[in-house]
């Protein structure tokens, strides 16, 4: 049996260590055939991915918070390696103190932060990636969310608020570039012991909740959640378009 991924250039931006979701997602693409390069954000984040990722040419510095940083890299991306078939949008971020109690606490600038990183990072990377034709026709496009992106998860609070706007742009994006064979998804990850997760107050007390409403009593692996974005990236997924696909073993259903 043929491998889904064969010949398709794929770009994950988002990962930061092995507990990652990204390098989930990676790491079944690349059992599927895939080539994938890596953005990274900073040369201090560059010393985890270089631990995942030997080949450095395929490790490219990558800033959403600047559309300057975005637009370098795609470039550079571009010019290595020609027009890419996928890319897989895994980036998020709102400050520690802003992840606890009530949402009433939350700050104007955090505020901003969080939906300028979470949310709108997925517009500019897509406006960049429009501009320099980065995409092929077809393309695939997959960003990842969560639950509490529609129901008031404790804690969680203003990284909710963006991933509801961050669904939102998925909703548009698919909209807007289904005309040039650019189809894009979402995926709604169980919770998981991640990095980001572990930013959240009280996140033990998510994890044990949630695995205990999964259906079978077991929290979802990184292996099941890349196995979709494994899916999405490939010719079989070409009917879904703007959609949230829920990968967290039945969580939502509850």
């Amino acid at each position: 049996m043929g491998k889904l991924l064969t010949g398709k250039k794929i770009l994950v931006m988002g990962v930061a260590n092995q507990s990652s979701i990204a390098w989930g997602c990676a790491q079944v693409m690349a059992e599927q055939g895939a080539e994938l390069i890596y953005t990274y954000q900073n040369e201090r984040m560059k010393k985890s991915v270089a631990k995942l990722v030997t080949d450095d040419t395929r490790l490219v510095e990558c800033d959403v918070a600047s559309d300057e940083s975005i637009q370098t890299a795609f470039a550079t991306i571009k010019a290595r390696f020609g027009q890419l078939d996928g890319l897989v949008h895994a980036i998020a971020y709102a400050k520690k103190e802003e992840l606890g109690g009530s949402i009433t606490n939350v700050t104007r600038a955090g505020y901003a932060l969080a939906q300028d990183v979470s949310a709108y990072s997925l517009l500019a990377v897509m406006k960049e990636a429009e501009q320099q034709a980065l995409l092929k026709n077809p393309a695939s496009v997959v960003t990842l969310t969560y639950f509490g992106s529609e129901r008031a998860i404790p804690n969680y609070n203003v990284m909710g608020v963006a991933k509801a706007a961050l669904e939102a742009n998925v909703r548009y994006l698919a909209r807007d570039l289904g005309t040039t064979g650019i189809r894009v998804n979402a995926i709604s990850a169980g919770a998981m012991k991640t990095l980001a997760v572990t930013g959240i107050e009280g996140h033990s007390d998510l994890l044990k909740v949630s695995q205990e409403r999964t259906a079978d009593g077991k929290s979802v692996t990184l292996a099941e959640i890349g196995g979709t974005c494994a899916f999405l990236m490939s010719d079989l997924s070409t009917g879904l378009v703007g959609d949230v696909i829920y990968v967290d073993k039945g969580v939502h259903l509850i």
